[in-house]
């Protein structure tokens, strides 16, 4: 029989467990998630298609939006000229060949449509070819959520609620943004210029470049 892989896990005596971060299940991943210049496919123009699109293009994503020119809300109107060069505009109804001509191209697909049975399909057919997929209102048909982002700069402060309260996600979010100081972007800024000279200087030297902690 083979060895029980615990059996091999070393005791640390000297350690206090109660130290440790506790585990709360049921969370999400929350990952600053990169993007840039990666397609990401984006199935409606409405308002929320609208709230989307700010933080595709934030994130300088290469986005195809598919949508009927009657269902384009004025924002989304508004940053398909702006825009342009950043944003592939297919002025139709979603067909599955949008996903199924090229997948391996495609980072991510949303939909932020007001039909169910359509955003569904696209939900499946996303799922059948490994595409993740957020489905906007429905949370047991995404992959990953929005939350409640301040920007300020290279600063960026992000609450979920993991679908459950989007309105108070944003006042939780509000809440926060006020509490921060004036210029902390300015001091992120100096703080990142510093490091890259700390690196010039002592190249390894330095400690990982991720931002980890959990409360």
């Amino acid at each position: 029989m083979a060895e029980d892989p615990l059996a091999l896990v070393p005791d640390f005596p000297d350690e206090d467990p109660s130290t440790y971060p506790p585990i709360q299940p049921g969370g999400s991943l929350i990952l600053a998630w990169q993007v840039r210049n990666k397609r990401v496919v984006l199935v409606g123009g409405g308002n929320v298609a609208a709230t989307r699109l700010v933080h595709l293009l934030s994130a300088s994503a290469s986005i195809t939006l598919i949508a009927p020119p009657s269902g384009l809300h004025p924002e989304t109107a508004y940053r398909l000229k702006t825009h342009a060069s950043q944003i592939t505009y297919i002025p139709r109804n979603f067909q599955p060949t949008d996903l199924t001509t090229s997948p391996s191209t495609i980072s991510l697909v949303l939909t932020a449509i007001d039909d169910p049975v359509a955003s569904t399909e696209i939900y499946t057919l996303s799922k059948q070819l490994g595409l993740p997929v957020n489905v906007a209102d429905v949370p047991p048909e995404c992959d990953f959520y929005f939350g409640s982002v301040h920007r300020d700069g290279p600063l960026q402060v992000m609450v979920s609620t993991n679908g459950n309260g989007p309105k108070l996600a944003a006042m939780i979010r509000r809440r926060i943004a006020d509490s921060l100081p004036r210029d902390i972007s300015t001091a992120i800024v100096r703080v990142g210029e510093l490091r890259g000279k700390l690196r010039k200087l002592a190249p390894g030297k330095e400690e990982g470049g991720e931002e980890d902690g959990v409360d």
